[in-house]
């Protein structure tokens, strides 16, 4: 890996959009990292480098939404599903085909984008917790972002539709993420280890996080309830076409 100029302007760009990302919707843009930052590395380099980085900035934006700004009722469900869908993953890894997870998530989620956007002008419903959705999100979470890299869709559709206030849908959202990413930083740890360079680009980019996560909370704080939900819908949709754009340029590249 070579740090010359074009890794820190690629790298720290990366890093930057994504903390902002995080601080004000909780994410969305994290699915970008890895192929923003194959332009400089190679994109198991790029995975690496990305997992202990998402990681401090989720810690640097739960400094800002702490645990009072978490929905307990659906974190207990959620939670554990995550854990279980991360221990599904590990366990069908090599028997499932991470661009076949690419697109069923992406088309998914397109769809319920769409279904939003069409009908934006209506007043958005709101659903009381569910155990079994909070629970399926979760294991969905949980695998996608074990075999593909993909957890942010499922767990922001369940989010989403529950009609929460910006603030808890943020906090939430970041508590899931935060959770998820330390169980997944012991695999990719293992990897870095035996990569050192990988760490040192971690390190480098890091110092872009807390000036990302800030201002990102600073707009989190200037958007208004329905625009700030308009805006996670359009991450949400830029996320699906992340993973379908994925999908088939591998199925027919």
């Amino acid at each position: 890996m070579q740090f010359d100029l074009w890794f820190y302007l690629v790298g720290l760009t990366t890093a930057f959009l994504v903390s902002v990302s995080k601080g004000a919707f909780g994410g969305g843009l994290a699915i970008l990292s890895v192929p923003l930052l194959s332009l400089v590395m190679s994109p198991i380099e790029a995975a690496i480098v990305t997992a202990p980085l998402v990681l401090v900035m989720d810690v640097v934006a739960i400094g800002q939404f702490g645990p009072s700004t978490w929905s307990k009722p659906d974190l207990r469900w959620m939670v554990p599903g995550l854990m279980a869908g991360i221990a599904i993953g590990y366990f069908f890894f090599t028997a499932v085909d991470p661009n076949f997870v690419n697109l069923g998530i992406g088309v998914i989620t397109l769809a319920f984008a769409l279904d939003y956007f069409l009908r934006r002008r209506m007043a958005p419903a709101t659903h009381p917790p569910s155990p079994w959705l909070a629970s399926i999100a979760g294991i969905a979470s949980g695998f996608t972002t074990f075999v593909a890299h993909a957890g942010g869709p499922p767990a922001n559709m369940y989010l989403l539709r529950r009609g929460l206030h910006k603030t808890v849908y943020v906090g939430t959202l970041l508590a899931i993420f935060f959770f998820g990413n330390i169980v997944k930083i012991v695999p990719y740890g293992i990897l870095a280890l035996a990569r050192p360079d990988t760490l040192w680009a971690a390190a480098l980019l890091t110092p872009a996080v807390p000036l990302g996560v800030w201002l990102g909370k600073k707009l989190h704080d200037r958007l208004d309830q329905q625009q700030l939900i308009f805006w996670a819908y359009v991450l949400l949709t830029v996320a699906a076409a992340r993973l379908l754009y994925s999908a088939i340029r591998v199925q027919f590249g």
